[in-house]
């Protein structure tokens, strides 16, 4: 099997065991700048919710509705349901 070098000193085309060591380099490098750039959303989030809190609402609250809009409107009413009856049933 051959191995070339290019100019970065990078195996290119297929290395050991039958891998595709550019298309593997590739893969990597793309989810390396995904989790960079997915680490920078979470600052911004962060910010948001700071300015939130500063502006005096509850953070945990808007958390909490951001999660209600992204469920089904079937499944929201259904837990809200089963919330109600199990309140009821301890006497909360």
């Amino acid at each position: 099997m051959s191995h070339s070098i290019d100019m970065t000193g990078h195996n290119s085309g297929v290395a050991e065991g039958g891998i595709a060591a550019d298309r593997l380099r590739s893969i990597i490098e793309r989810v390396e700048r995904l989790e960079e750039e997915k680490k920078a959303l979470s600052g911004d989030i962060k910010d948001i919710f700071s300015e939130a809190k500063s502006a005096g609402f509850d953070v945990k609250i808007i958390k909490q509705i951001i999660s209600l809009r992204k469920k089904d409107p079937a499944q929201v009413e259904e837990e809200e349901t089963l919330f109600d009856i199990y309140r009821r049933a301890l006497g909360v």
